[in-house]
């Protein structure tokens, strides 16, 4: 029986939704998500900067704030289509931006796209819901709605961005630079060597920094050529940006180049990043502008890069490459460009190891091997906030005592993930393929 799907829910015992309480789960679900945006969109208006559903009307009127993100929704939309209408709907897309885009730079605006594509993906749902039925909508509406999901997540980000600002007004990053120094400083280590490569390097490591989207896609749509796995790349990027966004209210950090370089506009300790790597045993609250993010802790650039990197080792050679690629440049961008420090780095690599511990293999349910590897990177999560917040000083001072913790305990972490979820596969780095079929 080659090639038959095993109901791994009913052999296990896992509940299974019926259609009326699924299509009542889609609509409190769109019910919320609408909510959500109309309240972001009054709290952004009262407060002068633009709301969640001002942005989303400029991605289909205006000029989109991202070229690529939208395409990126709308590629995901094409796993529930034929390739008839794949073809169809692509075209159509780049139809309507060649057009709206040239009318917008002959009006003076800016070249850029992304207008066909958040009109295409609406017109696919809008479509789908009313003309079709059976599995070809369902199909439809699942590829629409992650599509829909990635582009309302940024509009979200962007708003919480300045909600960071509002709830921070002093940030940390004394007590992170200093706990750095345990690690070697690597944000002023790589920052001298981006310098170093001149142009090309940093111009290869800002496209891959800003362009990481793409690279989610690229994996997401191999993992989607064949339908729906039970877990796949878009569910994990989709929590850490969920989850991940709340540490920034709790842990306010700004980063090395704005505490400690040129560009903090006038709140910085001083111009020291990336040539003088300064040390203060008495570090404090710090106030801070009202126009910087407080995005930094943990790096969720490098939760989603090693998000990346993990769900492309399933895949073939060049895969597998790529997701490394990525990877590795991602963090040293990060550090390079002076956005973060590496206690940084280490808490995005926990929290992407422990939301990937609540997703990955659902068929196998919350046995204790699941409960143990989640509690236990909270925990750890919360250890290494803590002790960044209140043991900086011993951190910096017993570097041959800390920097072993801050960087073994974590790795014994990630060894224990890989046991879990990838030991059956027979080697690390090997993954199974989250389809299970009987031979």
């Amino acid at each position: 029986m080659n090639g038959v799907l095993v109901d791994d829910g009913a052999r296990t015992g896992q509940v299974q939704l019926t259609p009326d309480i699924r299509r009542r789960l889609l609509v409190a679900g769109v019910v919320a998500v609408v909510g959500a945006l109309a309240g972001l969109q009054i709290f952004a208006s009262s407060r002068g900067f633009e709301g969640p559903l001002t942005s989303l009307l400029d991605d289909f009127a205006g000029t989109p704030k991202s070229a690529s993100v939208p395409w990126a929704g709308l590629a995901l939309a094409m796993v529930g289509l034929t390739n008839r209408q794949r073809v169809i709907a692509l075209s159509s897309a780049a139809a309507i931006d060649v057009v709206v885009a040239a009318i917008r730079y002959l009006a003076g605006g800016p070249l850029t796209v992304g207008n066909g594509a958040v009109i295409v993906l609406t017109t696919i749902g809008v479509w789908a819901g009313w003309k079709w039925s059976g599995e070809q909508r369902r199909n439809a509406l699942m590829g629409v709605g992650l599509g829909a999901l990635l582009i309302v997540a940024t509009k979200f980000g962007d708003v919480w961005l300045h909600i960071t600002v509002l709830a921070g007004p002093e940030v940390l990053d004394q007590y992170v630079q200093l706990a750095d120094h345990a690690l070697g400083n690597p944000s002023w280590v790589m920052g001298n060597i981006v310098d170093a490569t001149g142009a090309v390097g940093y111009g290869v490591l800002h496209w891959v920094y800003i362009e990481l989207p793409v690279a989610a896609i690229v994996v997401a749509l191999y993992q989607l050529r064949k339908g729906w796995p039970s877990h796949h790349l878009v569910r994990t990027f989709l929590l850490i940006g969920l989850i991940g966004p709340i540490f920034y209210i709790l842990f306010p950090v700004v980063g090395p180049i704005f505490a400690f370089g040129a560009d903090g506009n006038g709140f910085q300790v001083g111009d020291f990043w990336p040539s003088v790597v300064p040390f203060d045993p008495t570090p404090s609250p710090m106030p801070f502008d009202d126009g910087t993010p407080r995005n930094c802790m943990p790096s969720l650039h490098t939760a989603w890069a090693l998000a990346i990197f993990l769900h492309s080792r399933q895949g073939p050679r060049w895969l597998r490459w790529g997701g490394t690629f990525w990877l590795v440049c991602t963090l040293a961008a990060t550090l390079g460009f002076g956005y973060h420090y590496g206690v940084d780095l280490i808490a995005g690599v926990v929290l992407t190891l422990t939301l990937e511990s609540v997703l990955r293999d659902p068929e196998r349910g919350w046995g204790a091997f699941r409960i143990r590897l989640v509690a236990g990177g909270a925990l750890l999560l919360a250890a290494l906030l803590l002790s960044y917040r209140y043991l900086a000083v011993p951190i910096a001072e017993y570097p041959m005592v800390s920097a072993p913790l801050l960087l073994g305990v974590p790795a014994l972490f990630a060894y224990a993930y890989l046991r879990t979820f990838h030991g059956r596969a027979g080697a690390i780095g090997t993954f199974p393929d989250p389809r299970r079929t009987v031979p």
